[in-house]
């Protein structure tokens, strides 16, 4: 029988080397420094960028005149007249607006001003010469006035003439069978008013600082009289100068 050698496992060391998966290892310590990073992330504040509000200037002028109209009070019509008279700073002549708030979006009136504004209109009928102008690009009229055999022509220049609000249309008396009584009715100041599209209002001038203040109330109580109601606010300010409120009762 062979001798059996016993062997001493107590006097060596054993020594034993962990390796680990390289390709995970990276995994996983990148999955961990994305999921610190995000941490942080989220107890980081978020920065909004916010656009500073860009306040108009006046001038001292206009300060110095502002201070002559009481904001809390609406005027009587004379006395609002009076008072933007005074207001108006222009050394040209100035003009006094009105600045009407309507019910809604889409009011639409027909209005012929009794005494004229002091606003030249150029308006012209369309034919064949007019043509020719506006193919090459010329504008320089205020209204069109069409008879309804011209509107085919017309219709090509539609992308022109229609953000302009030049091209012919029956509801405004511009498209007419009888464009001869159109321009009178034009010439005595007829106009159609529109609100505008996004904002219930209505801006018209309704003369000049050296008209007559008589005059001036006859055309906003016409203006008024053709609204009918819908004007819930009126303020009149000259070309030039802070506005006035108007009480609408007493026009």
């Amino acid at each position: 029988m062979g001798t059996t050698k016993n062997v001493d496992m107590s006097s060596k060391e054993m020594k034993v080397k962990i390796v680990t998966d390289p390709e995970k290892k990276v995994g996983d310590n990148q999955a961990t420094n994305q999921t610190n990073q995000n941490s942080d992330s989220e107890n980081q504040p978020v920065e909004k960028t916010v656009k500073p509000k860009i306040q108009k200037v006046r001038s001292k002028k206009y300060q110095a005149v502002k201070s002559k109209v009481d904001r809390t009070r609406q005027y009587d019509a004379l006395s609002a007249i009076e008072l933007v008279k005074k207001l108006s700073y222009s050394k040209f002549e100035g003009t006094i607006n009105a600045d009407i708030e309507v019910k809604n979006t889409d009011v639409s009136v027909e209005v012929t001003l009794p005494h004229s504004t002091g606003q030249q209109r150029k308006v012209v009928v369309v034919d064949e010469q007019v043509l020719k102008e506006i193919e090459a690009g010329k504008i320089d009229f205020d209204v069109l006035v069409s008879s309804p055999e011209f509107m085919p022509k017309l219709a090509k220049h539609a992308k022109l003439l229609g953000p302009k609000g030049l091209m012919p249309n029956p509801k405004n008396g511009t498209l007419t069978t009888n464009p001869a009584q159109a321009i009178k009715e034009l010439a005595a100041g007829k106009q159609i008013l529109k609100s505008e599209k996004k904002q219930p209002l209505i801006h018209l001038p309704l003369g000049k600082t050296s008209m007559e203040t008589k005059k001036l109330i006859e055309n906003l109580r016409t203006l008024l009289n053709a609204l009918k109601g819908r004007a819930v606010r009126v303020i009149l300010s000259p070309t030039m100068g802070p506005g006035v409120k108007v009480d609408i009762e007493s026009v």
